[in-house]
């Protein structure tokens, strides 16, 4: 389903999904909802503070494990809620016309 101006198609959540967001350091960790996800990016909800998002990147983590990521950049807050953009390994942004099942298939493989 494509949201007003978006490059991807968004497919919203239709349950709580808890995730993670994590610095690339490691020094900070925060819990999340994930209410949106595309090919490119995701709307989330944070619980506590949002100042450790002006961080460059961090990651998302989608499993309790931390097997299951994706490395991202901040785009957005508005109060409680943030838009995270997906990066690649290469530091640049993922094309919007890669497919949705190597999106999926990568996470997993991590």
């Amino acid at each position: 389903m494509r949201f007003d101006g978006r490059k991807a198609g968004r497919v919203r959540m239709d349950h709580r999904q808890p995730v993670n967001l994590m610095g690339s350091d490691g020094t900070w960790r925060r819990s999340c909802v994930l209410l949106d996800v595309s090919q490119t990016g995701a709307k989330v909800e944070v619980e506590g503070t949002l100042d450790v998002l002006q961080a460059k990147e961090f990651f998302m983590l989608l499993s309790s494990t931390g097997l299951a990521f994706r490395r991202c950049e901040l785009v957005w807050i508005d109060g409680t809620t943030a838009g995270l953009h997906f990066v690649t390994a290469g530091g640049k942004k993922k094309p919007a016309s890669a497919p949705a099942t190597a999106t999926r298939n990568s996470a997993g493989s991590k």
